[in-house]
């Protein structure tokens, strides 16, 4: 008799500061986003932990996931992290988890979109991309 445990993946929940965005991965609510700004100076030490998070949550993830992105701004170095975040995404599309990424980007800022149409063809997943209207105490 084979006996197979399932230990329960703890969520992740990290505040957004003035350098890195809020963070919530939560497999129990199907929870899955990264938001705000994206300019921390140590890029491994905050986002290699999300990349094995995904990479051991990957036997619990059996229903579809909507993972959001949803920056302001991101530097270089953080942009190299959120596609290796991608890329992980699409290796669990490959495992067949039903991904699909949804993409906030500001009606304002052809940029952000253009990037994100950019990762969507290396990574070759499902983008939905969303434009948001700047909020007026920004204007």
């Amino acid at each position: 008799m084979i006996i197979q445990l399932r230990i329960k993946m703890e969520k992740i929940r990290i505040e957004p500061t003035d350098v890195s965005p809020e963070v919530i991965f939560d497999i129990e609510k199907n929870l899955f986003s990264i938001k705000g700004k994206s300019v921390v100076t140590e890029v491994d030490s905050f986002y290699i932990p999300l990349i094995e998070w995904l990479e051991n949550a990957q036997e619990q993830l059996d229903k579809r996931i909507d993972f959001v992105f949803d920056l302001e701004y991101f530097n270089i170095f953080s942009s190299k992290r959120i596609l290796f975040i991608l890329y992980k995404l699409r290796d669990l599309k490959e495992e067949g988890v039903d991904v699909h990424v949804i993409w906030h980007f500001s009606i304002e800022d052809d940029d952000m979109k253009e990037v994100g149409e950019d990762f969507a063809c290396m990574v070759n997943l499902p983008f939905e991309f969303i434009s948001n209207t700047m909020h007026p105490e920004l204007i």
